[in-house]
């Protein structure tokens, strides 16, 4: 790794995502790195926060802030990051776009350095930075979670089943999200009426496969992203994937339970031996099962296998729970996206 320090700008910085990054910054290979907070908004500018170990102000977006930047993540909101990704571009910036604003923006690659690894070079992911490439959007946690998983054992065990029910948290839709759940529970104990600007259904106490007609949190299209970016990831080479999206009563922390058909017997044992790797935890059945609790602040994914007839002998049909910190697993990931154009613009600058 180069020893060049970098000047990196976060784009809505005082967000859930833009805080955890700024922290995960700080641990990790760019961890030398001068980061910039950035904000689109006046009531943020001026805020004293932290950047790694270090007080850092919210910076107001001008016309020279992304002037000599190497990286700029955004992390803020669509609309933030359609208003000024150009100015990044042009200013030489590799961009790094967690908001999924920049989705079919052309040159713009969703990519997953992780699942690229666990495929091993059998089969490649459809989506390949280059030389050219100066921005991305790193895959949505939960496609890079189920395709890490499946990559890993469909390598070693191939797959003729995939579904999985994924429960989404309150933290994957911002802080506005996390505050009407928070006052749906107060309200509810409280025997209030409950707010619903955000969701347009109660969510607090209840598990919803849809949401109302005027909500603003959209969890039908994280459900089509998910399915979106997991076939992109695979391009082809992994099982289809079946799911269903719920939306859990949860402020933080993805959980899933998938169940997948080998095409041959197999144990579980074996199952567990297929995914132990970077990223990954495996939770022996006689430990406590993971959780959107257990996970919270850890780094890897959590995984429990179980055979669906829990004879303990060679069959196939199985159910993994997962479990993963959404937003660290969020940042990490970025990280690496970053690292993938670290590693082919090694100044930072477009060629």
């Amino acid at each position: 790794m180069t020893s060049k320090v970098y000047r990196i700008g976060i784009v809505g910085a005082s967000s859930l995502a833009g805080k955890e990054l700024s922290d995960e910054l700080g641990e990790s290979s760019l961890a030398a790195s001068n980061v910039v907070l950035l904000e689109d908004e006046d009531e943020a500018a001026g805020q004293l926060t932290a950047a790694g170990e270090e007080a850092a102000f919210i910076q107001k977006i001008e016309s020279t802030s992304f002037d000599h930047m190497d990286f700029v993540f955004f992390s803020g909101n669509a609309t933030e990051t359609k208003s000024h990704w150009q100015q990044a571009r042009k200013a030489g910036a590799s961009i790094v776009d967690l908001t999924y604003a920049l989705e079919g923006e052309k040159d713009v690659l969703v990519i997953s350095p992780w699942v690229r690894e666990a495929l091993n070079g059998a089969a490649r992911t459809g989506a390949e930075p280059h030389l050219g490439t100066q921005a991305v959007v790193p895959a949505h946690p939960m496609a890079v979670m189920l395709a890490l998983v499946v990559a890993r054992i469909h390598a070693r065990l191939p797959l003729a089943t995939l579904a999985a029910t994924v429960m989404e948290p309150a933290s994957e839709h911002g802080r506005t999200a996390m505050d009407e759940m928070h006052q749906q529970t107060v309200s509810l104990l409280s025997f209030q009426e409950l707010p619903r600007e955000q969701y347009d259904a109660q969510v607090s106490f209840n598990l919803l496969p849809s949401l109302g007609e005027r909500a603003k949190v959209e969890l039908a299209a994280a459900d089509k992203r998910i399915r979106t970016h997991y076939g992109a990831l695979s391009n082809g080479t992994l099982p289809a994937l079946t799911m269903q999206m719920v939306q859990a009563p949860v402020f933080h922390g993805y959980v899933a339970s998938v169940f997948l058909e080998v095409k041959e017997p197999a144990t579980a044992q074996q199952i567990e031996q297929a995914l132990v790797g970077d990223h990954i935890d495996i939770v022996s059945a006689g430990s406590e099962p993971p959780s959107n609790l257990s996970a919270a602040g850890q780094e890897e994914i959590m995984v429990r296998v179980v055979s669906d007839s829990a004879s303990g002998g060679s069959e196939t049909r199985f159910w993994i729970w997962l479990a993963a910190d959404n937003l660290k697993l969020s940042a990490q990931h970025a990280i690496a996206c970053a690292g993938e154009l670290r590693r082919l613009r090694p100044s930072g600058k477009v060629q």
